[in-house]
């Protein structure tokens, strides 16, 4: 099968850091190339794939202080890809509603993974392209009122062989947070839950432009290098050893998470996840097995203690069960054929078939 990956240009894939669309996109070309397909991959040119790589721009575009119009190179990357649609079976859009105005314009048909959330603006794209085909990553990410064709629900997956397990955790033992400092992610809830409690936090993550006056008025003020302890933005072997050594994880979210990459990266680890219950977090962390599902900070500082009980292997078998790439790309092959069948019905030439 002839497929396009379309990747942000934000991050190369797959992210050195964080990024946690483009670490999936990654996991996913690695999978289908070794599965056989030939896969074109759409991302920044600083991405490493064993897919074939094409971009409209040497970099990841957050690196290039030069550039002040963003939107212009999504356009260049959108417009080459449709341009060249004849070249693929598919198209496989991870760009939100981005792509939407160009699948329409070509006989091969494009996917949409939904990576992101929705809002009052991109719902007018969204709700006026409805009958394009979509893939949520978790049920609770859908929107019924929009009456999307989702053709399938596919979980995130990732390689666990490349996340150390860690079968104990780090004396002297301390809480982990892991993600962007931003109010939805729930950093200031970490703090709170590890003062209140008296856990040693060590946080990690990047500061987007957007969230520097929060972290400057929320976040930097309680961190005194002791009890609350900041490590800026961590690579993959400094997020593995973070969340692997530690207790558990905190993921005190405020909003309607999509997935939470971040949780099936602590369970690969062997560390039990503490999370709010909102969004995905029921879809992806097995309550009392993997982790903790809570209303509340106060029900975070319960759990702590029984988090520290719960089996660690377990956390582990439990996403190489769930959430592995193997799964993820089968859950996409029977996207693309059933999507790829489903043309060949309307065109024609299977009913034509079958009468004969």
């Amino acid at each position: 099968m002839r497929i396009a990956q379309v990747a942000p240009l934000w991050e190369r894939v797959p992210p050195p850091a964080y990024g946690g669309i483009e670490l999936v996109v990654g996991m996913l070309c690695e999978e289908l190339v070794r599965r056989g397909h030939e896969v074109t991959l759409f991302a920044s040119g600083d991405s490493i794939t064993s897919a074939k790589l094409e971009s409209v721009h040497p970099q990841a575009l957050r690196l290039d202080t030069t550039i002040k119009d963003y939107g212009i190179y999504e356009m260049l990357q959108l417009g080459w890809i449709y341009e060249r649609a004849k070249e693929f079976d598919i198209i496989h859009s991870h760009m939100g509603c981005a792509a939407l105005p160009y699948a329409n314009l070509v006989k091969t048909p494009t996917v949409h993974t939904l990576h992101g959330t929705f809002s009052p603006d991109n719902e007018k794209l969204f709700f006026k392209e409805r009958r394009q085909h979509y893939v949520s990553i978790s049920e609770s990410q859908r929107e019924p009122r929009l009456n999307l064709n989702c053709v399938a629900t596919v979980y995130n997956g990732i390689d666990p062989d490349i996340y150390e397990f860690h079968p104990t955790p780090q004396e002297p033992p301390y809480l982990a947070f892991l993600g962007r400092m931003s109010p939805e992610k729930g950093p200031h809830l970490a703090i709170e839950i590890a003062k209140r409690s008296g856990w040693h936090l060590k946080m990690a993550g990047k500061v987007d432009v957007v969230d520097r006056e929060y972290f400057r008025t929320e976040i930097e003020p309680h961190i005194d290098g002791k009890q609350i302890e900041f490590l800026g933005e961590a690579n993959h072997v400094q997020k593995n050893l973070l969340m692997g050594q530690a207790v558990a994880t905190l993921f005190p979210i405020t909003w309607r998470e999509p997935f939470g990459l971040v949780s099936i990266e602590s369970m690969a680890a062997g560390t039990p996840v503490i999370a709010i219950a909102l969004g995905a977090t029921p879809e992806i962390i097995a309550h009392g097995k993997t982790g903790f599902l809570c209303s509340n900070v106060e029900e975070c500082i319960a759990a702590i203690a029984p988090a520290t009980q719960l089996s660690r292997y377990a956390c582990r078998e439990y996403v190489a069960n769930k959430f592995s790439a193997q799964g993820m790309t089968d859950g996409y092959e029977a996207v693309y054929r059933q999507i790829l069948s489903d043309r060949f019905v309307e065109n024609g030439s299977l009913k034509s078939a079958i009468a004969h």
